[in-house]
């Protein structure tokens, strides 16, 4: 990403998001063109897959607090008037001397300013480069970073799964290897600035560094490009890529895959993939951190007289003791039979609630009739005790 590129491109407005906006209003923004504008679901559509890219490049950007402060003070240094086509004025304003923005950037209009960040610019304004100041050499862009989703079910959250996951994105090209030139030919190093990508030149007091005109700031000459990707050394590709997500997996959980993103300019590293995973529910259990939740219906007579229930879990059937007096809605805690994580495995929390019958059998009736005639013990002292203090 080039400083050019942070002046000149209004990522805000690729999102649709204010430029207060909060980091999670970004995020959702970003997933909702994201699912609208990506390649699978617009096949052939070649408006829909430069939007994809102008999203997702908006995204990478605004969603790294670092570089996103970057982004809003360049931002604010040269928009709102502070930015000419034709040049800026600086300290020297005043005085009738204006800086050619083409210059500063040299005239790379494709990005070829380097990996951005007002680094690239003011490092050479300020960094202490007098007239025999020394050049540092601009590396090679790293590769962007990419974001697809997953969908599990509820049992490969817990347990693990691995899974093929198929997208489009910018690979290294195959045809060329990534070196950017035709096959059977090579890139050179560049003859005007020997191959350290930057030159420098004095004007005043000051010493400016600045990338290269001639190889853009790589350090390379392509005189044959390769005919697939133009000399860029990436093509836009449909891969699949095995990813295992590991047990314990929470929904909305961000999985970061290092190394797996787009790959960086001519041999730069590559970036980072980030799977978001959404998980589906469950029939019986429901989830919180890693305790697994279970609600067991059991008779009144169970609940009274105490029981043993069959309990299902993730795995096989347990055993599980339910008490004489257990009061409906009590809940029993069986340890180790939640979700595995890295150093424990969570609890099964069992909830019992007494089922009453919806219909009675006359036989049943008469018993529980007859139950209730012989019970002497009143279940709810303390209201019977204020209605007849209120009598």
């Amino acid at each position: 990403m080039s400083t050019k590129d942070f002046i000149e491109k209004d990522y805000y407005a690729a999102l649709g998001v204010a430029k207060d906006a909060k980091a999670t209003e970004i995020k959702k923004a970003y997933r909702a063109l994201a699912r609208d504008l990506h390649p699978d679901k617009n096949p052939n559509n070649a408006e829909a897959e430069s939007k994809f890219k102008e999203v997702s490049e908006a995204y990478d950007v605004l969603s790294d607090v670092k570089r996103r402060g970057e982004y809003d003070e360049a931002r604010s240094l040269f928009g709102a008037g502070s930015f000419r086509p034709g040049g800026f004025g600086g300290a020297g304003a005043g005085t009738g001397q204006t800086y050619n923005i083409n210059d500063l950037f040299g005239g790379a209009a494709g990005g070829g300013a380097g990996a951005g960040g007002l680094g690239d610019l003011f490092g050479g304004l300020f960094g202490g480069t007098a007239a025999g100041g020394t050049q540092t050499r601009t590396r090679p862009a790293r590769g962007r970073d990419v974001e697809t989703e997953a969908t599990l079910s509820f049992d490969e959250a817990v347990r693990g799964v691995t899974v093929p996951l198929r997208m489009q994105s910018p690979g290294t090209c195959r045809n060329c290897s990534g070196t950017g030139a035709k096959p059977g030919t090579a890139p050179r190093t560049c003859p005007t600035c020997h191959g350290q990508g930057v030159t420098t030149r004095n004007q005043g007091s000051f010493a400016f560094s600045e990338p290269c005109r001639d190889c853009r700031g790589s350090g390379t000459v392509v005189d044959d490009p390769c005919p697939d990707c133009r000399g860029t050394g990436v093509t836009s590709q449909t891969r699949t890529i095995t990813v295992r997500i590991p047990p314990g997996v929470k929904d909305g959980q961000r999985i970061r895959l290092a190394g797996k993103g787009s790959p960086g300019q001519r041999g730069a590293s590559a970036g980072d993939l980030y799977v978001v995973v959404h998980v589906g529910g469950h029939d019986l259990f429901s989830r919180s951190g890693h305790n697994l939740s279970l609600t067991v219906p059991i008779s009144y007579a169970e609940a009274a007289l105490g029981t043993t229930v069959r309990v299902p879990t993730l795995d096989a059937a347990v055993t599980l003791k339910v008490p004489a007096g257990t009061a409906s809605g009590q809940t029993f805690r069986i340890k180790g039979k939640g979700v595995p994580e890295a150093k424990k495995t969570g609890d099964l929390m069992v909830t019992v609630e007494v089922a009453v019958p919806k219909q009675l059998s006359e036989q049943a009736r008469t018993a529980l009739q007859a139950y209730a005639d012989a019970q002497a013990e009143d279940p709810r002292p303390m209201i019977t005790e204020a209605v007849r203090s209120r009598a």
